[in-house]
């Protein structure tokens, strides 16, 4: 089984936070998809056979595009690639989704929505410089619904300045009272090419403090535990059945290919990425030259990327499936490092699995770190 990524590299507005890489220019789009076409069928034996059991279109903003165009990428991907596909995910900005949109989307396969929401709080919204407003995100998931969508994830941002602890246990009370079945949450990061992180370096914009970033996370993993939600990775809440397939395969060390620019993708030995910018991803493309870069990867560097992958999730790292995987140095050199951190809870030992508590996972970059293999 593997993961198929298609990106989607156009968006109408830039959000102040994003880094992702997309134009706002829709002037090449018929260009871009067929070149998406191209890709897909020139990369078709990069997964050695591997069936495609999750496609899902990310961005930018996929929505931008027709349900006919998108269909057409579906059906390129099955054209080319063993499918059995069970997910069909379409990132979507609330604005795009009508009704008959969203009933197009669902006749051709589309099967789950992600909405990225962010904030219910209009505030919110314009300092972000979204598309939507806090009506439009109120209305979009009983839109969804009716048109026949029953797995919806919605995504949310805390920690975004002047957010209080009480708004934000409203955003989580709104996105509980609609009925979704999974939720992605992510604090504000400010990244330095952003709007936000321009605005920083000139003091205008400052991230909220340590301690209220940590109470915010609280709230949120309470009260969508409560909510009957499962905390199964650092960023994402699922009812239960209802986790992503496609992004566990990515925590799963589960092969997958990405195809557009900036894409990447794992066969297991090596990772490869696509060209970040749509001019020259267009031009090597119809001149049949190279537009990624690929790494293989060493012994220590697969094992780091088990344990980064791994220890984002729930469920944590499978012993014997890093038992079988790889070779006895790196297995003594994991149960030596670890010795501090179960003494100190921050990792468990279930008997089959060790895992961080989802409690830790707020600091869960520092225990995997640990954890690293450093080659000499």
């Amino acid at each position: 089984m593997a993961g198929f990524y298609i990106h989607i590299p156009f968006c109408k507005k830039l959000c102040h936070y994003c880094d992702f890489y997309f134009s706002m220019s829709l002037e090449n789009k018929e260009k871009m998809l067929k070149a998406l076409a191209l890709e897909i069928e020139q990369r078709r034996e990069y997964l050695g056979g591997e069936t495609i059991t999750t496609l899902y279109f990310g961005g930018g903003t996929p929505t931008i595009c027709t349900a006919a165009e998108l269909e057409e990428l579906i059906n390129t991907v099955k054209r080319f690639y063993p499918c059995q596909l069970e997910e069909v995910t379409v990132e979507a900005n609330p604005d795009d989704l009508s009704a008959d949109y969203l009933s197009q989307l669902k006749a051709i396969g589309v099967n789950r929505l992600s909405i990225g929401i962010q904030s219910f709080v209009e505030r919110d919204l314009l300092l972000m410089n979204r598309r939507h407003n806090a009506q439009m995100a109120m209305e979009v998931v009983p839109m969804a619904q009716a048109a026949g969508f029953n797995n919806i994830t919605i995504d949310l941002i805390y920690g975004i300045p002047e957010q209080t602890q009480a708004e934000w246990e409203q955003n989580l009370t709104i996105a509980l009272s609609l009925g979704v079945q999974h939720i992605s949450s992510y604090h504000l990061s400010i990244e330095p090419k952003t709007v936000f992180g321009n605005r920083m370096k000139r003091g205008l914009f400052h991230p909220v403090d340590d301690e209220l970033s940590e109470q915010l996370y609280a709230i949120l993993e309470k009260k969508l535990i409560e909510g009957g939600f499962e905390h199964y990775e650092v960023s994402n809440f699922a009812k239960p059945g209802f986790y992503s397939k496609h992004n566990t395969s990515y925590w799963n060390y589960t092969k997958y290919i990405g195809v557009g620019p900036s894409a990447h993708s794992f066969n297991g030995i090596s990772r490869q990425w696509n060209i970040a910018n749509n001019g020259k991803y267009l031009n090597a493309i119809q001149n049949s030259e190279i537009y990624w870069e690929q790494e293989n990867m060493s012994a220590a560097e697969q094992y780091n990327e088990f344990i980064l992958t791994s220890l984002r999730t729930a469920w944590g790292i499978d012993k014997k499936r890093l038992q079988q995987q790889f070779q006895h140095h790196f297995i003594d050199y994991f149960y030596t490092s670890i010795e501090p951190h179960l003494a100190s809870g921050k990792l468990v030992d279930t008997g089959t699995n060790i895992r961080i508590p989802s409690h830790f996972f707020l600091v869960s970059d520092g225990i995997m770190s640990d954890l690293f293999f450093v080659e000499d």
